[in-house]
């Protein structure tokens, strides 16, 4: 009889384990799902973006046909796997504590304060780029190879090559080069992109539009991804400068830090420096909210329908 009991204690229990789990989980599934799909349709336009940074003066179309020419078309997509990596752990993050975070902070019945969009954003957007950043570095240098000459490129063969040897050449450390500079500017991206996107579906609803309908959804993503371009453009220059930065025949690197980064790309080209490609940058990360941010609403509409 009492074995009777427990298997059947175990049977009742078990659903219920499983269904924490799983709601724990969710919003970070979620957002990984959501990420990677972006990531797959915008990764040419990455790739471009980061080479005008660090060429100055070469144009999109310029660099692009010179890829393809040279290496063939998929070389547009070097450096895919750092990327789909990267949105796994740092996309699934930054979406899923946002998630967490306002949950928490939200008074039932009641409409979040522009203010606590804000802190929600900052704070997921910070957490998740520390944890995210080994990726983004792989990332950030795979795309750059080949921009190299023949004796100085690493040759990563993909991710999980890049994040070994980056260990083996540079120590665990090493994996978190550039972290402030990506830390700042996963915030600033995250504020621009989660509480200017979350403040939109407010006031478009509040001007009449159906909750969740096309335009609240397509409206405050377009709206959010104008503004997130426009705030992280000039920390991502910085920690596409410092990630990708080597040592010169002395053994010394370009920049001390990010801010002397900073300091040393504004005396040499001015404010505007920061912003070299940002047609670009726009047209990359513009999108890559709009299909985050779109993908994610069809992700939680889709678990809901399988009362999940």
């Amino acid at each position: 009889m009492t074995t009777a009991v427990d298997a059947s204690n175990l049977n009742m229990t078990a659903p219920k384990e499983q269904n924490a789990a799983w709601l724990a989980a969710k919003p970070f599934v979620t957002g990984s799902m959501s990420g990677m799909i972006a990531t797959t349709c915008i990764q040419p336009i990455d790739m471009v973006k980061v080479r005008i940074q660090l060429t100055p003066g070469s144009g999109p179309i310029q660099i692009a046909s010179q890829m393809i020419k040279q290496d063939g078309f998929f070389s547009l997509y070097q450096g895919l796997s750092a990327g789909l990596t990267r949105q796994v752990v740092y996309t699934g993050a930054r979406l899923g504590l946002f998630d967490l975070f306002t949950d928490k902070m939200r008074t039932p019945g009641q409409k979040m304060a522009f203010w606590q969009n804000a802190v929600c954003a900052l704070g997921a957007g910070g957490t998740a780029a520390i944890i995210g950043n080994p990726a983004d570095l792989a990332l950030i240098r795979m795309q750059a190879d080949s921009m190299l000459p023949a004796a100085e490129r690493r040759g990563y063969k993909h991710v999980g090559d890049a994040f070994s040897s980056i260990v083996k050449t540079e120590g665990v450390g090493g994996l978190f080069q550039g972290a402030a500079p990506t830390a700042t500017r996963a915030m600033a991206l995250n504020f621009g992109m989660l509480a200017f996107n979350a403040q939109a579906k407010q006031v478009l609803e509040g001007a009449g539009f159906e909750k969740g309908s096309v335009p609240v959804v397509l409206g405050a993503s377009a709206i959010a991804g104008f503004i997130a371009s426009a705030f992280s453009l000039p920390f991502d220059y910085v920690k596409t400068q410092v990630q990708n930065m080597k040592p010169n025949a002395a053994g010394e690197m370009p920049y001390k830090g990010p801010i002397d980064c900073a300091m040393k790309t504004l005396k040499e080209g001015g404010p505007l420096r920061f912003y070299a490609g940002f047609p670009t940058f726009y047209v990359r990360i513009a999108p890559h909210a709009m299909i985050t941010l779109m993908a994610q609403d069809k992700v939680k509409k889709m678990w809901k329908s399988m009362n999940l």
